[in-house]
């Protein structure tokens, strides 16, 4: 009896002896699993102090150029790995733009009255087949000089010109004649795009990236900090902006002015400044929005102060109310004031009485034009920073 105890007393022991590493493992996961919830509740609340804007706009508005300078500006901008890695795009964008002018003859010397001005010459018939067959491929071969050669070659052809001049009508890039004036740099060996090339590059913008930063400095301290979220502008992107609509700051929306003379990549019926004024018009009425401040860039003011010389402004269905009143810098303002008219009126026409107090503010911009970008985003800043003081009854 008294073994059988001795047995039981021993085997408890045991037991228990065994249960302590247990319970270091138990405290263990207990310190592991407090650290992570102390974590993620930091991370909460820096998450909070995070102001969250949204950079919309059609196709080609400029939205993913300005993004690209917030980089520059306000980040570390890109290291020599990611611009060499930018090589191949510019090169197939040379290639794609020079196919783009070489179609684009053809097809003009086939339909238009005056057909003769847009047959290349003989001689550069063959060089325009080849480039347009390069341009046609999904990897495009690296840019040799005896190809640089060639496409400027074909780019000084008077009917290549006489095209380009056309450019609104067969989705020219803005960006054809820096590529057509840097060939020889391009086609070098050891060619490095700068980041002027970077600006100028055309990657279209699919699903959704981000980038967080703060206007005036890296440090947290020195102003606000805002995570900017570029989408892309086609029409069969935007059912990937839904889920980025809740808790929006700001919506920047992006507007190129100097489209109104141009139609759709993706739907060469369409008038791109009126796909803007109803895209523009859909984001307004969205009830996610309500609370959000609006900065409407109206951008690619440096191709709309030449085009208004040249192109009608009442062209567009929009603005065929427009009168022009005058020429040279006069006129580009009373166009430019037109069209911020336009918007303005676009704005409180979609706007909730209730929401119409929301901050709204219209900033001339070049996408390309670092200075003047820089000047937007900090006084994008000082108006959000109000902003905020206001509904926290501190101004």
């Amino acid at each position: 009896m008294i073994s059988m105890l001795y047995f039981v007393v021993e085997s408890m022991g045991s037991f228990c002896s065994r249960q302590q590493p247990l319970n270091e493992v138990d405290s263990d996961e207990n310190i592991q699993a407090a650290e992570i919830d102390r974590r993620i509740a930091q991370e909460t609340k820096t998450e909070q102090h995070i102001h969250k804007l949204l950079l919309l706009g059609a196709g080609e508005s400029g939205k993913s150029t300005i993004f690209k300078q917030i980089r520059l500006l306000f980040q570390t901008g890109f290291d020599e790995a990611e611009l060499r890695s930018y090589t191949s795009v510019i090169h197939a964008n040379v290639y794609q733009t020079i196919k783009i002018l070489y179609d684009g003859a053809k097809e003009l010397a086939e339909n238009e009255p005056n057909s003769l001005k847009y047959v290349v010459r003989t001689d550069n018939k063959e060089i325009g087949e080849k480039l347009s067959e390069i341009g046609s491929r999904m990897d495009s071969p690296c840019l040799t000089k005896e190809i640089a050669k060639e496409i400027a070659t074909l780019w000084n052809d008077t009917a290549i010109q006489e095209t380009y001049s056309h450019g609104n009508i067969l989705q020219v890039p803005d960006c054809a004649q820096y590529f057509m004036e840097n060939l020889e740099r391009f086609s070098e060996v050891n060619y490095i795009p700068t980041k002027e090339d970077v600006l100028h590059a055309r990657v279209r913008t699919t699903g959704v990236v981000e980038i967080q930063f703060s206007p005036v400095g890296e440090s947290r301290k020195s102003g606000e900090v805002y995570r900017l979220y570029d989408v892309g502008g086609q029409r069969n992107e935007r059912r990937k902006w839904i889920h980025l609509f809740e808790g929006v700051t700001s919506v920047i929306f992006c507007a190129a002015i100097s489209e109104y003379d141009q139609m759709l990549f993706e739907d060469d019926t369409k008038n791109r400044m009126m796909e803007t004024k109803e895209l523009f018009e859909w984001v307004l009425k969205q009830s996610c929005f309500e609370k959000s401040s609006f900065m409407l860039f109206l951008n690619k003011f440096d191709i709309f102060e030449k085009k208004v010389h040249r192109v009608p402004l009442n062209v567009c269905e929009w603005f065929k109310d427009y009168q022009p009143m005058g020429s040279g810098k006069q006129e580009v303002e009373h166009a430019y004031e037109f069209v911020k008219k336009k918007f303005e009126e676009l704005y409180f026409q979609n706007s909730k009485p209730d929401c119409v107090d929301r901050a709204f503010k219209i900033y001339r911009t070049t996408a390309l034009d670092q200075k003047l970008i820089k000047k937007t985003f900090k006084l994008v800043d000082e108006t959000l920073r109000r902003r905020n003081l206001i509904e926290a009854g501190l101004l």
